[in-house]
């Protein structure tokens, strides 16, 4: 699984900035897992559709990916390739506890929900969002009973965080040589966790 070059190849299809990359995966190894781009941008309606804006936000990618992974080092070591090579500052590691248990609140269903692409709090029920991802919705079910780990970055290359981006280890074009110097961490396991892998660096003195 090359998650930098899935992300790559959209940027260039796509050409809009990219605002962050998410991926999701239940714990069981061998399971399709969702990676999730959102875009910064706008698209323009049709004319002549009644009581709609010029135009409207780009809806999200969501791609399903059915690669043959064992544990979720394996993950970490995808998204961090990715991450480095996109050169985001940190990665984002979250690990959630299954929603469909006494004691989950609210807020933990419409997480596990939007974790996986769904938005329930969508104007209307329009979709926001592209999906190739036809086991999507079945991977949403069991990440509830079993719970998910969900993965974020913000890139630098392809993305909206190029402009301004102050980080000593960046290439001109916002990017990075790899490999990754960092390491996967060990996840929690049955336990909610959240890791941040420092990727970026900032070594002179930056005055206001």
């Amino acid at each position: 699984m090359d998650v930098f070059r899935m992300v790559a190849a959209q940027i260039a299809a796509v050409r809009l900035p990219l605002f962050t990359v998410t991926l999701t995966a239940v714990p069981r190894g061998r399971t399709p897992v969702l990676l999730i781009l959102h875009w910064h941008g706008f698209r323009t309606e049709p004319e002549g559709r009644p009581n709609r804006k010029a135009a409207e936000p780009v809806p999200s990618s969501a791609l399903q990916l059915n690669a043959d992974w064992a544990n979720l080092e394996q993950l970490d070591r995808t998204m961090l390739d990715a991450a480095w090579q996109l050169g985001a500052w940190d990665l984002a590691r979250e690990e959630r506890r299954a929603c469909n248990t006494a004691g989950a609140s609210e807020r933990e269903a419409l997480e596990c929900r939007q974790a996986f692409g769904d938005d329930p709090l969508g104007h209307l029920g329009e979709t926001r969002m592209v999906a190739e991802a036809p086991d999507r919705e079945d991977m949403m079910h069991l990440g509830a009973r079993v719970g998910y780990v969900r993965w974020a970055f913000r890139p630098v290359r392809g993305g909206v965080w190029q402009e301004g981006a102050e980080d000593d280890t960046l290439a001109a074009d916002g990017g990075r040589v790899p490999p990754c110097p960092v390491g996967a961490w060990q996840a929690a396991g049955r336990r909610t966790g959240l890791t941040r892998y420092r990727l970026g660096r900032i070594s002179r003195l930056i005055l206001p």
